[in-house]
């Protein structure tokens, strides 16, 4: 009955309104995503200048590693789902990502593609894939399991977790970048590896403000053995620990990679069809069917996107005057600037959802995807712009802040927004596998981002022609999507039938 009473009360402490867990997750999430953003600030400089890969390999690599990463949360949500529930995929996914983080730090090595140094490089970037595999849809589902499916918190709740992703990102390119570029690539790497270590401590230290969410859906049968008299979770660590040599084998295969993604992100989805028509009654089906939909338009978004930390990090390095007060800024430090203009705008984002809501204004979750792929296009037709107004010259660093600035607002139109709708839209039993779908069409998005990045061309000066070719024709396309977006939204948003949505949850 103690136990019973306090848990109540545990139950109703609240700050600003939310369940103190979504804070816990916050905090937890933005030191993953420091670790994660500061990594890539630099990945890209790594493989050009330090294992003087050319453009062309280190585009498709690049692409290749933040496809992975977003399509192994398929399997760890499916695990999380079945077996490991939410909490213990998100702690063993961190071990993995730190792992591999120190690893690439005390596998530098001395420059050029030694094979000794480079297996070490694919190696890491293997346990990191898997480990984000495990952590990434687990700790957003943490989330959505903290609110009801009809509460109005929930797309607010998401914005602040948003918020706290690109508080990491924001610290993580400034930190690892500085250190990355100035005293070594090895200290960026390594910093990064810190900051997962922080999370790990963070989650595991305040795991009670969870109040029971995210356990095994099965505890005595995890612990049964499964294989050889292992336990079943122990089986599922070693297979990870399998699922990490498997993909040092096939990584450095980056374009053969990135085509099998896209054959398995259709596969994903076929099933998840075939569930839903088989399964379902029809206002499930009918919201399953507008997931799909958003899920969709998640590749084209992340492929236009992702030219942050390749084509258009590049871009800045070469291209751009980045000299303030007398001081060169280092390229890969521009990485935390969309994550500052997140938190500065994702509460007013949060605030405005509110707002319209109240007074039934609020645009519908397909509508925000079409707004945020008008925006998406337009950041880039201004970087264009830019560039043209500076003919032979450096292009001003105002307009790459600009760019960050139009795909921010973008970011939080489709980024958040598509996170609660995930969790909104799919069946309890599903939940997993949905949001690790999400994440991997944001997999098909970045592999089409490398493909894009290699055709921007080398970006050195006789390029830069070429790469604002590039930008200009995806800025049209991308806004006219958007716009044929919003028009069939209305129509998307009957499907989703929110005037019932959560009613089956309730006694």
């Amino acid at each position: 009955m103690a136990t019973s009473i306090s848990g109540a009360a545990a139950a109703g402490k609240t700050w600003l309104g939310h369940p103190r867990g979504l804070f816990l997750l916050f905090f937890a999430e933005m030191w993953e995503r420091f670790s994660y953003y500061g990594m890539r600030a630099i990945l890209i400089f790594y493989l050009t200048k330090h294992f003087l890969f050319g453009e062309d390999k280190a585009y498709l690599l690049y692409g290749a590693y933040t496809s992975l990463v977003y399509i192994t949360p398929v399997i760890g949500g499916y695990l999380a789902d079945r077996f490991l529930g939410p909490r213990k995929a998100v702690l063993a996914g961190g071990l993995f990502i730190a792992f591999g983080h120190f690893l690439i730090a005390v596998t530098e090595g001395p420059g050029g593609q030694d094979p000794v140094y480079l297996n070490g490089f694919y190696l890491a970037l293997a346990s990191i894939i898997v480990g984000t595999g495990f952590l990434k849809a687990n700790i957003s589902v943490l989330v959505g399991e903290l609110y009801p499916r009809d509460d109005a918190r929930r797309d607010p709740a998401f914005s602040i977790f948003y918020m706290g992703i690109n508080a990491g990102g924001a610290i993580g390119p400034l930190v690892c970048g500085l250190l990355g570029e100035t005293m070594g690539w090895g200290w960026g790497f390594g910093a990064a590896g810190v900051g997962m270590l922080l999370g790990l401590v963070m989650f595991v230290w305040l795991t009670p403000w969870l109040l029971g969410k995210g356990e095994p859906p099965a505890p005595q049968q995890l612990r049964a053995p499964a294989v050889a008299g292992v336990s079943q979770e122990w089986t599922i660590y070693l297979g990870a620990i399998l699922g990490v040599v498997a993909i040092w084998f096939v990584i450095r295969y980056a374009e053969l990679l990135g085509y099998a993604l896209l054959a398995f992100a259709a596969l994903t989805v076929i099933y998840i069809v075939w569930r839903t028509l088989g399964t379902l009654a029809k206002v499930d089906r009918d919201r399953m069917f507008a997931a799909l939909f958003l899920i969709a338009l998640n590749p084209l978004f992340w492929g236009l996107f992702e030219q942050t930390g390749s084509s258009l990090n590049i871009f800045t390095d070469r291209n751009v005057d980045r000299t303030v007060l007398g001081w060169d800024i280092p390229a890969s430090m521009f990485q935390s600037v969309n994550s500052i203009f997140i938190i500065l705008l994702a509460p007013l984002f949060a605030i405005l959802w509110t707002f319209l809501d109240k007074r039934r204004l609020e645009p519908s979750s397909p509508a925000k995807f079409g707004i945020g792929l008008i925006l998406c296009g337009a950041g880039f037709l201004v970087l264009v712009a830019g560039a043209a107004m500076a003919g032979e010259d450096l292009t001003p660093l105002l307009f790459v802040i600009l760019i960050y600035l139009f795909h921010t607002m973008a970011e939080l139109c489709f980024s958040p927004v598509g996170l609660s709708a995930m969790t909104r839209l799919s069946v309890p039993n599903m939940v997993g596998l949905v949001m690790g779908t999400w994440f991997l069409a944001m997999a098909a998005g970045n592999f089409i981002a490398g493909l894009i990045a290699r055709a921007t061309g080398s970006g050195d000066a006789d390029g830069v022609a070429q790469v604002l070719g590039v930008y200009t024709r995806i800025g049209w396309f991308s806004m006219g999507v958007g716009v044929l977006v919003l028009l069939v939204s209305p129509a998307i948003k009957r499907l989703m039938h929110l005037d019932t949505i959560g009613a089956e949850d309730k006694p």
